[in-house]
């Protein structure tokens, strides 16, 4: 039998917000008034009074005007953070149109955010993401067809746009934070989109119990991300390495690198030093298949003494027969031409090796 969750004390929230000790501003705390972010804003806001030198906390809300309750429900977290003295703002959105994906939601989610952050002297933005939000994410990451890096999920501290973003709940299941605002008397909000079979996040929640069931819980798939970030941090630090061993000095813009060492790194390496090449001449982010595939046809040439020509991200790729190997930004008529990254769900910017899907 499983055991009820805990709700969490004091003490015990105070261990999760250790990240937060050393931030030199303001911490901007991102509350939609259910139960997860409630928790938050209380627990963050004792922790707060309990030590002098401790960040100053305000408090935002997002109004996606998506839904007639939710300039009223922006309202309510707004007085449960007068009734905590805390400094509140009700970022307000307007919607391209009645039928807006979540993702675009998310998107001018966080552009409010770190812009009200900014105005105010954040140094951090601080949300409610819980150990369920974590195996949502990975499940629909992986089935978008993720590569490596979006399948280590979110982090519990990242960076955003030069703003560090504190996921200090990460590793809490949901009911323990249910049951902490049912324990502190704390009253919440419940968004009827969550269940909304429209939203493939609410279609993914339905399926969790199932997934469980046979063994694949939010638990496991946390661990997923634990030892999928640990591969992760490897992986970079060896395309680190290689870069310095590919790459020729920069020559008008462009970045020169040596095909015939890049060909000799492993498959993995070289994708990420391909990538990171096109993002330092101004590319986009490579889509993952469109990077697999100019990967595989530069080794292809490189092994054949073949010329190749072709673009990716809003770049042109060329090698010419002697080897050399060039990578620069397109000209105006034919950038990002049939490109389009994948989008950020975990945290932080988009990385080449692939990271699709939500909610992060």
């Amino acid at each position: 039998m499983r055991k009820a969750p805990t709700a969490l004390d004091d003490r015990a929230a105070a261990a999760l917000f250790a990240t937060l000790e050393d931030e030199p501003g303001p911490v901007l705390i991102a509350v939609s008034g259910g139960p997860d972010s409630t928790a938050l804003l209380h627990l963050l806001a004792a922790w707060a009074r309990a030590a002098p030198d401790r960040p100053a906390l305000a408090v935002a809300t997002v109004d996606h005007g998506l839904r007639s309750a939710s300039r009223a429900e922006a309202e309510a977290v707004a007085a449960a953070a007068a009734g905590l003295d805390l400094p509140h703002r009700v970022l307000a959105w307007a919607p391209p149109g009645r039928r807006v994906s979540q993702q675009v939601a998310r998107t001018a989610r966080y552009a409010l955010l770190l812009d009200h952050a900014r105005e105010i002297g954040a140094s951090a933005l601080a949300t409610a993401h819980t150990l369920d939000d974590q195996a949502e994410t990975v499940l629909m990451r992986l089935a978008a067809g993720s590569g490596i890096t979006g399948l280590a999920g979110m982090q519990p501290v990242s960076d955003r746009n030069g703003l560090r973003h504190h996921r200090p709940f990460l590793g809490l299941p949901k009911a323990a934070l249910v049951a902490t605002c049912a324990a502190r008397g704390w009253p919440y909000l419940t968004d009827p989109s969550n269940c909304d079979p429209r939203y493939a996040r609410s279609r993914w929640r339905e399926l969790t119990p199932r997934l469980a069931a046979e063994g694949l819980d939010a638990p496991r798939l946390g661990r997923l991300t634990a030892r999928v970030a640990r591969a992760e941090a490897a992986l970079d630090r060896a395309a680190a390495e290689a870069w310095t061993r590919a790459v020729r000095p920069f020559d008008d813009g462009a970045v020169a690198l040596d095909a015939a060492a890049l060909g000799r790194e492993p498959e993995e390496v070289a994708l990420r030093v391909l990538a990171r090449a096109v993002r330092a001449t101004g590319g986009a982010t490579p889509r993952l298949e469109r990077l697999e595939a100019a990967a595989r046809a530069l080794r292809l040439a490189t092994e054949r003494g073949a010329s190749l020509r072709r673009t990716l991200a809003g770049c042109l790729l060329t090698l010419d027969r002697g080897g050399a190997f060039t990578i620069r930004r397109e000209g105006p008529r034919r950038r990002g031409r049939g490109e389009r990254a994948f989008t950020d769900i975990a945290a932080g910017a988009p990385h080449s090796l692939g990271n699709a899907g939500g909610h992060a």
